[in-house]
Order: C-alpha cells, then structure tokens, then sequence
C-alpha cells in the first residue's frame, strides 16, 4: 500500500504531561484540524486526553 499525503502519520502526546506518546494515522480532508483522541496513558494509570503534535 502506497503512503498518502491525504493520511499522514501524526504523533499524539499526553496531555498529563507524562510525556507518553502514541503514533497513528489521520485523513486530512475529513479532519484537518488537530487530532485528540482518549487513550490510555500507563504512566497515570487512567484514559487522558492526546492532542496531535506537528
């Protein structure tokens, strides 16, 4: 499967500040703005909100 610039790669970090980060993909013309996204941060131990990186 080709890569895409339409669905790119984007980095999601902790909004705890725990510096816990996950990686994934995002379509750009559905969601062009910033990607945040409840996950799971082991260092808290609890769902935290993630807001993507650039």
């Amino acid at each position: 499967m080709a890569r895409s610039e339409t669905r790119p790669v984007v980095t999601i970090r902790s909004t705890a500040g725990t510096g816990q980060s996950y990686v994934t993909r995002k379509n750009r013309r559905n969601n062009p703005d910033r990607l945040v996204l409840r996950k799971f941060d082991p260092v808290v131990g609890r769902h935290v909100l993630f807001r993507e990186e650039r």
